[in-house]
């Protein structure tokens, strides 16, 4: 449990870093960690494609439990074989790409029951993370953090949406695009997920980040 708890506490840490970095322009954010044939979270940034990727996810927290991430078929934190995720975090920062932790997701062992085990939470995650990092050991320095930008979320892949939801990459490009880029608010396109990714954000990628409208 203590290999667990520090493996942990150094990932977070790390992302926690990278998230509070001031972010510039528009980009394409895609989900990591469900699928172990996905690649490394190293290749994913090396691509060229994303300018951020969500490390999904820590998928239990609350009630008094332990935080503890899953990644699928990549590592497994408790047996403490996630260690390695740390240099592939620094060698996507060192690209400019920003590794933010995606808390939640569609299963796992999570809930806040009442305020109090909110704060509780809270505060772990303070404990564990925001008191080891220099410069935001306090915490009016998270209070000026702020997410201004909103992102469209789209399946990948038809297989990655089988109720429907999948957007053809010229329909996005020629269709939605044009219109979601006019808001002040625009922040790019976050996609589900780099296991499903086969080609879509290369198709994308030029329309997502620039202010082009194709005729």
């Amino acid at each position: 449990m203590a290999c667990q708890s520090k493996a942990l506490t150094l990932l977070l840490s790390i992302l926690v870093v990278s998230f509070c970095k001031p972010s510039n322009g528009a980009g394409i954010a895609i989900y990591w960690g469900q699928d172990g044939g996905e690649g490394t979270l190293a290749d994913t940034c090396a691509s060229g494609n994303y300018q951020f990727v969500n490390v999904a996810f820590l998928s239990t927290f609350g009630n008094g439990q332990t935080p503890d991430l899953n990644l699928a078929g990549h590592c497994v934190p408790s047996a403490g074989t996630c260690t390695g995720l740390s240099n592939d975090i620094i060698s996507c920062q060192n690209l400019g790409i920003k590794v933010l932790l995606s808390i939640g997701g569609g299963a796992g062992s999570y809930s806040l029951s009442s305020a109090d085990d909110a704060a509780q939470a809270g505060s772990g995650f303070w404990d564990d993370l925001a008191r080891a990092l220099k410069g935001f050991s306090g915490q009016r320095k998270w209070i000026t953090v702020q997410s201004d930008q909103i992102f469209l979320g789209l399946p990948a892949a038809p297989e990655a949406a089988p109720s429907g939801g999948f957007i053809p990459a010229a329909d996005l490009i020629s269709l939605v695009l044009p219109s979601v880029k006019s808001s002040p608010k625009y922040g790019g396109v976050m996609l589900w997920s780099k296991r499903f990714d086969n080609g879509y954000s290369d198709a994308i990628k030029d329309y997502v980040t620039s202010f082009f409208s194709p005729a």
